[in-house]
């Protein structure tokens, strides 16, 4: 586990959800830490079915648990409040289920909570453009962001493509808005 994990760095909740891209998450985590962050790692079942062997990797990457179950009552909570979310990538199912308060997967429901606490969330989707074009897809983006979620959507975020495309996924984006976010709320220094 990392020494240092916390030290008085900004902590940011990294969120993932059963898109293929989330094998690339090790990236993004090390970026984070680079850039001065104390990562945390929550994944949905599927997500962490996925890549469960290389759960002890990225345990010992970020010095915590990766999270992915509601703790049990009177269970202490594994993990520092966090500072920001990020939940990249967020499935079709994700997106809908967080607008809609659906709260069956941890990362779902803390995410929810968070923004409910005004800790910043931003969600940067990974669905296709049929899946965008679903109406109650651009319903769920303007519910989370009445919300007060940021949604990293269109031109500087996401971009859906077609079905079976396989465009890079704009993490460098979703860790620039994470750095904005941290330093408008006056967390760090936003580095």
């Amino acid at each position: 586990m990392a020494e240092d994990a916390g030290a008085g760095r900004p902590v940011v909740y990294l969120f993932g959800s059963a898109a293929g891209v989330v094998t690339g998450i090790e990236g993004a985590v090390r970026a984070g830490l680079q850039r001065g962050w104390d990562v945390a790692l929550g994944l949905t079942p599927t997500a962490r079915e996925w890549l469960a062997g290389r759960v002890p990797e990225l345990e010992g990457l970020t010095g915590h648990p990766v999270k992915s179950a509601y703790r049990r009552p009177g269970q202490p909570d594994v993990l520092p409040p966090a500072d920001a979310v990020l939940f990249a990538p967020a499935t079709f199912h994700s997106v809908n289920s967080l607008a809609l308060g659906l709260t069956s997967s941890w990362v779902v429901g803390y995410a929810a909570e968070a923004a409910g606490k005004g800790v910043p969330v931003l969600l940067m989707p990974c669905v296709n453009a049929a899946l965008a074009a679903h109406p109650q897809f651009p319903r769920s983006v303007a519910a989370l962001r009445e919300a007060g979620v940021r949604v990293l959507l269109g031109e500087g975020g996401f971009v859906p493509d077609e079905p079976g495309a396989a465009a890079p996924y704009p993490w460098d984006a979703a860790l620039d808005a994470v750095a904005r976010a941290l330093g408008a709320a006056g967390v760090g220094d936003g580095a």
